[in-house]
């Protein structure tokens, strides 16, 4: 009796969120303008708010004139005096945290600023709106019955001046509020193991055991954690294992190369998928509707967004524009000023917006993840989508893939290079190649022009991976765990290479 009470009461208070949200769906321009200026008045004594005057900033376009936009690269010198005790430099209360990025697989970590508002007012209000919005859309859910089981990054300790740092989501889960830890699984002792070969072991051996209602993770690693799993316990479905399991709440990669992998594991026609879109600097977008791929912008976390189309992206003419001037279907690359003290800065992330009322976003890539050295203007968005339709037709399944261009050299023309590891391969990898490279045509015009005729670039050249070759070269990084990701798309050929090379040894 004590579980249906449980639910219910959670449900309640939960709920109550969604009038919140209906503020800022009705209102987006006034929250986000409010949302701005509270910011600059609470830094506006931090060296960086003296640096810029912000105590003469009232209103964006004062803002926008007097910071200019940033990368990791020019806040570093600052991030790291913080990470050695200097305290009001970008944001007022201490900065004892920093989210180590994944980043890209070969380059250096990044240490993002993570503040106590941030913390609460962003990613644990993001948990608590995404069950709010999940629980308003599914009155009949059972979620609160059992337990969430999380995959995450390891912890490690940054020794000096009281400061931490590691992955996003071992600080999220070494400093979750009670009500978060009672509801979830594995425990915090296995959650934050540090080598990931045993802790997935662990993982496995401790949840199969629990009642699971949710999952939440990346979909390429909790893919690798089902299977794990079944080959634990021998059963033929995740359904056997976690009968009560309804939701799967994924990001980090987009999932449509994986829905067939998943529908072939967990076979319940009650299971739903929500996606959400977070990183070390910030929670920004949730799916807010059932059996939808639109995510909905939450405006009211304590972060302000600005948008850099990408036609005018790194040329002199860039423009950076407000939420009040964005348009459907153009591709933006974002920009964040948020209350962990990151000033008009640049992610490096892409979103494409689908809705205006509300504002609703699917992400679209990386701005440095995008093959555009022949004017194809390939993204993230588009590898998938093709990626995806190439393996129903041939009915196999992808693990990994990634891609880079083939330079020109005399009188031969370009190509893109793709090696993809496949769990189910094509009966045959040339014609697999060959509706590959079509299906990207009629999803991308302009590489569909320059492949015309094969006036500019060949037919693209495919390598399948041998088994787990992509876990080897996580591992080979250091890079193996839950919140690392391999980069789809490169403009030069380092990581196409490195993989080429192991995949022949």
């Amino acid at each position: 009796m004590a579980i249906p009470i449980v639910n219910s009461i959670a449900s309640w208070i939960l709920k109550k969120r969604i009038h919140h949200m209906e503020l800022f769906k009705k209102h987006p321009n006034e929250v986000q303008n409010e949302l701005l200026m509270d910011l600059v008045y609470k830094a506006q004594n931090t060296e960086f708010g003296k640096k810029y005057r912000f105590h003469g900033i009232k209103n964006y376009d004062t803002f926008k004139e007097r910071l200019p936009i940033q990368v990791y690269e020019d806040l570093e010198p600052t991030f790291e005096r913080s990470r050695r005790g200097e305290s009001n430099l970008i944001w007022p209360t201490p900065i004892t945290m920093f989210a180590k990025s994944s980043g890209t697989t070969s380059a250096k970590s990044k240490f993002i600023p993570v503040s106590q508002e941030s913390l609460e007012d962003c990613h644990y209000a993001a948990s608590k709106d995404l069950l709010c919005i999940y629980l308003n859309n599914n009155p009949d859910s059972k979620l609160f019955t059992g337990k969430s089981l999380r995959l995450g990054g390891s912890k490690e300790i940054y020794q000096s001046n009281g400061t931490s740092y590691g992955d996003l989501s071992a600080l999220l889960i070494y400093n979750m509020p009670f009500w978060a830890s009672f509801s979830s699984t594995p425990g915090s002792g296995v959650s934050l193991m540090s080598d990931w070969e045993t802790k997935m072991q662990a993982i496995v051996d401790e949840t199969i055991k629990e009642r699971v209602t949710s999952l939440a993770g990346v979909p390429s690693w909790m893919l690798v954690l089902m299977n794990d799993v079944l080959k634990t316990t021998g059963k033929s479905s995740i359904d056997e294992v976690w009968p009560d399991l309804e939701v799967y709440f994924h990001g980090g990669v987009s999932f449509e190369p994986y829905r067939n992998q998943y529908d072939k594991l967990i076979k319940s026609s009650k299971m739903k998928y929500y996606e959400i879109y977070n990183a070390s600097e910030g929670f920004f977008a949730a799916q807010d509707l059932n059996d939808s791929n639109d995510l909905l912008l939450m405006l009211d976390y304590g972060i302000f967004f600005e948008f850099i189309p990408m036609s005018t992206h790194g040329t002199p003419y860039e423009k950076v524009i407000p939420l009040s001037e964005v348009e459907v279907n153009e591709n933006y690359a974002l920009v964040i000023t948020t209350n962990a003290g990151l000033w008009r800065y640049k992610i490096g992330d892409t979103i494409r917006f689908t809705c205006l009322d509300p504002f609703r976003i699917r992400v679209t890539g990386r701005t440095k993840h995008h093959i555009n050295v022949f004017g194809e203007e390939l993204i993230i968005e588009n590898a998938e989508a093709a990626i995806k339709k190439t393996s129903c037709e041939f009915d196999c399944e992808v693990i990994e893939y990634t891609a880079a261009p083939i330079f020109m050299e005399g009188k031969k023309k370009g190509a893109h290079e793709w090696i993809i590891e496949f769990r189910t391969p094509p009966c045959c990898l040339n014609d697999f190649r060959r509706c590959l490279d079509q299906n990207l045509q009629d999803i991308n015009s302009d590489y569909e022009a320059k492949r015309y005729n094969n006036m500019t670039l060949d037919l693209l050249t495919l390598h399948e991976a041998r088994p787990k070759l992509f876990q080897h070269w996580l591992k080979q990084n250091n890079k193996l765990g839950g919140q690392h990701k391999i980069p789809r798309l490169s403009n030069d050929r380092q990581y196409l290479e490195e993989l080429l090379s192991l995949n022949r040894n």
